[in-house]
């Protein structure tokens, strides 16, 4: 497989894909939170309290942190797959 030039790589992330994933992923952390803290509490308002908190904070985290390693390139293999593996 050739390596393909990086400014024609076919897997680069759009920010409409990136912020669909940040989303998901909040609402599976969101259930997550509040479940935990409120087996630990049985307190409906502290386990919603936090829960909005730390999401709000955490989700601007994610997706900062996600934007950042899409224009990292170490690590990434890129392929063409275009072409037979031989």
């Amino acid at each position: 497989m050739k390596p393909l030039d990086q400014a024609s790589h076919h897997a680069d992330e759009t920010f409409t894909r990136s912020l669909t994933k940040t989303l998901t992923y909040r609402v599976f952390i969101l259930i997550l939170d509040f479940s935990v803290i409120y087996l630990f509490t049985r307190k409906v308002s502290v386990a919603t309290g936090f829960m909005i908190v730390s999401n709000i904070y955490t989700t601007i985290g994610y997706a900062v942190h996600e934007r950042i390693w899409g224009r990292i390139q170490w690590g990434r293999r890129i392929f063409d797959k275009t072409q037979s593996a031989a």
